[in-house]
């Protein structure tokens, strides 16, 4: 994010040493780079597209503890065979590609703390039955293809002997021999068997036997500096969610549910944003594009509901009013649940708890709180026909209310003396503070909590799936991870 990457960064720069600690904080690695060993060829840990791009969790997951530690990922592809004695020789900073954690590797090469445990399967084709689970495959004649040097190839010997066991260079040579039945079945990670079966959907299948269950982690020489802080960054990583969002992304879910979104047919969905609610939505400073809460968290759910948003930009009065009456087919803005606006739109469950506070000038000394406010004669500016105004006219009278078509013009207001203080939702006074750090504060006060959610026409049939699809991101941590980029520790 925005608010806490900036605080991040800002806090980063305070410290004089590269690899200095602070509580709180994770270390600094100067901008060094960092050499990754990667083989691009093990679906979903490290591969090439169909345009030629290397993609894949290992890439989402460094890219990210490399942007926490201030560090830059040069990616280096090596084939399998001797990686890891390449980076036991230190020929390599770090090796990624869904590394079974082994005592005898350990021998060789440090490893991170395990990022996932994973289970090996039996992956055969789609139209296989002549078998139906590993017992039945291993009381047969059939053959396995595996990648050599690998766990997998552990774990085929202990099912069929090595006289049935074919090895190949790569899983992905392994995965196209099954297919074209030159074996009959290849042992694999669940995890990178869901990537090839996601790629290969028509051709191939895992079985539900589970045959030996690991744990993965990246590895390192021995006594390297960067295995404390990769370690710190993957757990920052699991406690604000960006690690499921990964997972959720490369990895097929795990559950039924998870499997039966409503699928939207790719319906335009007409989105009204007012782009003057940071971090809400907004334009970018430097570009001018769109950016925001909004725009990832819908985008994320017409990803998985098949449907594009579409986002018009309305001003905020009378945008309720116009979703009512069906100009758009929601609207995101940071909206207030009421019982009021219910009687005229449908509302999404609930994501986001916020709590009203007050925001003044930086060096404000002449009240501490709001009670003191209160006492005064200052003056409050907010945005008209929100919830925010309706605080405000019961901290004080009407007479010392400044309306503003937007939050925007309250806060400059606030900034250049105009007024004394602006009643805010805290999640969007986080975002105004993070562009004005240096100009505005928000006092500690919690003035009143409500619940944010999308709203509708009434009847609308989205309403449904959006839950949905929120409730599969708060479970998969997609929701948390997109909390934490754009709404800090709120």
């Amino acid at each position: 994010m925005k608010i806490t990457k900036t605080l991040l960064l800002l806090a980063m720069l305070l410290l004089a040493l590269p690899f200095a600690f602070a509580d709180g904080h994770l270390p600094d690695l100067g901008g060094r780079t960092v050499v990754v060993a990667v083989d691009n060829a093990y679906i979903p840990f490290s591969f090439i597209d169909e345009s030629g791009e290397a993609m894949g969790w290992d890439y989402d997951v460094l890219g990210e503890i490399c942007a926490r530690l201030n560090c830059v990922t040069e990616w280096i592809e090596t084939g399998w065979e001797g990686l890891i004695v390449a980076v036991s020789l230190g020929e390599y900073d770090v090796s990624a590609g869904g590394i079974t954690i082994l005592e005898e590797r350990a021998e060789m090469v440090a490893f991170s703390d395990s990022y996932m445990s994973t289970i090996q399967r039996l992956m055969v084709r789609l139209d296989e039955d002549r078998f139906a689970d590993a017992a039945e495959f291993a009381a047969g004649d059939y053959t396995i293809g595996v990648q050599v040097a690998t766990t997998n190839f552990l774990a085929a010997e202990e099912l069929v002997g090595t006289d049935r066991v074919v090895p190949y260079d790569s899983f992905g040579f392994a995965v196209q021999a099954l297919i074209s039945g030159d074996v009959d079945g290849v042992v694999m990670d669940d995890v990178a068997g869901q990537g090839y079966v996601g790629v290969n959907s028509e051709d191939i299948k895992l079985l539900p036997d589970e045959l030996v269950s690991d744990h993965l982690g990246f590895i390192y020489p021995q006594d390297s500096e960067l295995i404390e802080p990769f370690n710190m960054a993957l757990d920052s990583m699991r406690e604000d969610g960006t690690l499921d969002a990964i997972n959720a992304k490369w990895f097929a879910p795990d559950s039924a549910d998870d499997m039966m979104l409503p699928d939207l047919g790719g319906r335009t969905v007409t989105v009204a944003v007012e782009n003057a609610y940071p971090p809400f939505n907004t334009l970018n400073p430097d570009t001018g594009e769109p950016e925001g809460w909004d725009y990832d968290t819908i985008g994320e759910i017409c990803a998985r509901l098949n449907c594009a948003p579409e986002y018009i930009e309305t001003s905020w009065e009378g945008l309720i009013v116009a979703v009512s009456n069906g100009e758009f087919d929601m609207a995101a803005d940071g909206i207030t649940i009421t019982e009021e606006r219910a009687q005229i739109v449908d509302y999404s469950d609930g994501y986001i708890d916020v709590i009203q506070r007050m925001m003044v000038r930086l060096e404000e000394d002449r009240f501490v709180g709001a009670a003191d406010f209160v006492a005064g004669d200052f003056v409050i500016g907010v945005q008209v026909a929100t919830t925010n105004y309706i605080a405000a006219s019961e901290l004080v009278d009407e007479d010392r209310i400044v309306g503003y078509g937007e939050f925007g013009l309250a806060v400059q207001a606030l900034i250049t003396g105009d007024i004394d203080a602006v009643v805010i939702d805290d999640v969007a006074g986080q975002g105004y503070t993070g562009l004005n750090a240096d100009k505005i504060k928000l006092l500690p006060d919690d003035l009143i909590k409500q619940q944010l959610g999308f709203i509708y026409p009434q009847g609308s049939e989205l309403v449904e799936p959006i839950n949905m699809a929120l409730a599969a991101m708060r479970e998969d941590g997609s929701l948390a991870a997109i909390n934490a980029k754009w709404l800090g520790d709120s």
